[in-house]
């Protein structure tokens, strides 16, 4: 195990809110002993006092559950070295000590080859790790140039391209699910399964992260990584072993399958927008044109969708929707698997089947399973939901990767191939965005985002996965 941890960027929101109390939460746990070690390095001119003040402060208010005496084992355990990030001189004292270093860097993904770069020259100590955060790159040759330039500094299993949604218990739990349960692996397929919706709508609008948003929007920041991964797990095949090559090797063979969209399936299977001005729980929110440090001239999306199909024995037939919208009415994270109706209804009922689905709640963790039964009226069916809400996670996600870090476990990280080929999927919807060959729609913030396109016979937009109990028919007591 590796007991040194250096951040680049160790006084940013990264590492206030999720790096600082998630090793907080190992050192509770008896993951971080009294060897442990943390460097944060920024342009700030502090020392490492001021540093540690910061440290503590931040402990206090994003880590206030965790234990008194796990959070100042962590503020006493750091130093901080004021660094430029782009400079190998820097970079060296950052990383001066004894033994191998875990490098971190919560820096804006833009930064990445040149710092990479630099460490080329300061150099790393034998056994070093670095850390990446997404997006991996602004397109695939950006991955592809990352990749090269970090496998002439380490190897590719001393690469952590992490993403924290992999750590999610919920998002484990797919996997749980799928394979510990032989009712579900048979059925797991495009005969029985018509289509998977991967959402993260959230109520949050921009909150400062203009700087970043801006240059990035929802297909970057939402659908090219975390939903990707989230499709991977939920269409992967079994595994032979959750180890990082057969759990890494089946997730690539989704990816490979995905079916390449034309400019025409863009047109057609894809969705951007951004919000206008309007409340959010009771909040004003502007529109995203006029968001702080916002360039309009960019026509940045802050909602996105793609669908997308998969050329393989299991899956051909069934529609994988990835979704992802800011500053809506109410939150919806959740993975629901919709089964395909079944064959007769001997009811008497003259509506359309109710399909099953089962939903695998992200944020909060839950596992919903929706069936049918009869309802209060003869000859009609109504909803039946079965929830359970999961216990809490022994870890925070960032915890978990952190731990998997220094302990050299890249299972939960995004292998090198596995990077380009998600940055494949989604570059046919990049070109054809960037040309506007798809339309930037509106949408008020605090509603529920783009309004559904026309079906044609009144019929529900299909994706939307809702229920409604059959009204009863017309000669019904």
């Amino acid at each position: 195990m590796i007991d040194r941890l250096v951040i680049l960027g160790a006084t940013g929101d990264l590492s206030a809110r999720y790096l600082l109390p998630a090793l907080a939460a190992l050192r509770a746990n008896g993951d971080l002993g009294d060897r442990f070690e943390l460097t944060g390095a920024s342009r700030e001119d502090w020392d490492s006092e001021r540093y540690r003040q910061w440290v503590t402060a931040r402990l206090d208010r994003h880590g206030g559950d965790l234990p008194a005496d796990a959070r100042a084992a962590v503020a006493n355990a750091t130093r901080y070295v004021r660094a430029d990030v782009t400079s190998p001189g820097d970079l060296a004292s950052a990383i001066a000590g004894e033994g191998p270093v875990a490098l971190y860097l919560a820096l804006p993904p833009a930064l990445f080859p040149v710092v990479i770069t630099a460490l080329h020259e300061a150099g790393l100590p034998e056994g070093s790790r670095i850390v990446l955060e997404k997006p991996f790159g602004e397109n695939l040759a950006d991955a592809q140039g990352l990749n090269r330039l970090l496998a002439e500094l380490v190897p590719e299993q001393a690469v952590f391209r992490v993403d924290h949604f992999l750590a999610m218990t919920t998002v484990q739990n797919v996997l749980g699910s799928r394979l510990a349960n032989r009712v579900l692996e048979p059925i797991w397929n495009s005969t029985h399964i018509a289509e998977v919706d991967i959402v993260w709508n959230e109520t949050l609008a921009l909150e400062g992260r203009a700087g970043y948003y801006d240059t990035v929007g929802a297909l970057k920041d939402m659908v090219q990584n975390h939903l990707l991964q989230l499709l991977c797990l939920v269409a992967m095949e079994p595994p032979v072993t959750l180890g990082e090559r057969d759990l890494r090797d089946r997730k690539v063979d989704v990816l490979r399958s995905v079916r390449l969209l034309t400019e025409d399936d863009v047109v057609r299977r894809t969705r951007r927008g951004r919000y206008l001005a309007g409340r959010v729980q009771g909040r004003d929110i502007p529109a995203y044109a006029d968001e702080e440090g916002v360039d309009p001239r960019r026509r940045m999306e802050t909602y996105a969708e793609v669908e997308l199909e998969l050329e393989s024995w299991r899956w051909s037939g069934t529609t994988f929707r990835l979704r992802s919208g800011k500053a809506l009415g109410t939150d919806r994270k959740e993975v629901a698997v919709r089964f395909r109706s079944v064959p007769h209804l001997p009811f008497g009922h003259t509506g359309e089947p109710l399909p099953n689905v089962l939903r695998f709640g992200l944020e909060p963790e839950s596992l919903t399973f929706d069936l049918t039964g009869i309802g209060a009226h003869p000859h009609t069916l109504a909803p039946l939901s079965l929830t359970a809400q999961m216990a809490p996670p022994h870890l925070p996600a960032y915890g978990r990767l952190l731990l998997d870090v220094l302990n050299g476990d890249p299972s939960l990280s995004i292998r090198g191939d596995e990077a380009e080929e998600a940055w494949r999927v989604l570059t046919p919807v990049l070109d054809a965005w960037e040309r506007d060959l798809v339309p930037l729609e509106e949408y008020p913030a605090g509603s529920e985002g783009l309004p559904p396109r026309p079906c044609g016979g009144g019929q529900q937009r299909r994706g939307e996965l809702l229920y409604a109990e059959a009204a009863p028919p017309a000669d019904a007591p």
